[in-house]
């Protein structure tokens, strides 16, 4: 089951500001998780996260460019199918999850 992407407004900003070629790369590996999003452990493409780096990011999964140096972070709504990008970061992943978990607390 494909579900539907949401980019948080930040999220949109991560996107926008990336190379054309990079761009691209970062929205085809969206798409292809979009395609089975669930956890690696019920059949998905998901990496859970978990706790990372002092922040708990439970719940949400990551997706990994690892030639483009490229961290995912999404949130499945599984009630309305919905993949939500919180961040797309060129960043070690320790700043990444800061980031993510700020964004996760600002829109609540």
């Amino acid at each position: 089951m494909s579900y539907h992407v949401d980019f948080m407004d930040a999220a949109t900003k991560d996107l926008e500001e990336l190379d054309g070629s990079v761009k691209q790369q970062v929205y085809a590996a969206i798409l292809k998780v979009s395609k089975n999003p669930l956890p690696k452990n019920e059949g998905g493409l998901g990496n859970p996260l978990g706790n990372k780096y002092g922040n708990n990011l439970t719940g949400f999964f990551k997706i990994k460019l690892l030639k483009l140096g490229i961290r995912i972070v999404y949130e499945l709504i599984r009630d309305d199918a919905i993949m939500k990008i919180v961040v797309i970061a060129v960043r070690t992943d320790g700043e990444v999850y800061e980031i993510a978990t700020k964004r996760i607390k600002d829109s609540k």
